[in-house]
């Protein structure tokens, strides 16, 4: 399998941010690998790419559910509602602690998260990721 392009790293807690990083590096599965603190973050990555002659957008999106300021499913609204052409994500997979009914429901609604993995992020969830969405 080649490497993807890039992930996008969606979580406020730094420690879970630096593991993750750390785990896919090891893992060798990203050309390259991107963090953002909140959703607004997130969202003001893919639609103002910081190299705009060459935008990387991000094949996989692991995203978290609850954060200060714009949470996942604040980011997950705000996604859909950006024109085809910026929604270059072929997957969003929420990554997240809280699997709480009402939280699974309201991702489930708005139908573009292609799964849900609690944290935390191991080689092997990683590995079920991409064998069944790559």
């Amino acid at each position: 399998m080649s490497k993807l392009s890039c992930i996008l790293l969606v979580d406020d807690d730094q420690t879970t941010n630096f593991l993750n990083q750390l785990l896919l590096k090891k893992l060798g599965i990203a050309e390259q690998i991107l963090v953002a603190q909140d959703g607004q973050e997130a969202l003001n990555m893919l639609t103002q790419p910081a190299e705009p002659q060459a935008p990387t957008y991000p094949a996989l999106i692991l995203l978290d559910v609850n954060m200060p300021g714009m949470n996942g499913i604040q980011f997950l609204e705000a996604y859909q509602q950006m024109p085809l052409s910026q929604q270059q994500a072929i997957v969003i997979i929420m990554l997240t602690t809280s699997l709480h009914p009402r939280d699974v429901e309201r991702v489930q609604r708005l139908s573009i998260v292609t799964d849900f993995v609690s944290k935390p992020l191991t080689a092997e969830k990683m590995q079920a990721i991409l064998q069944n969405h790559f």
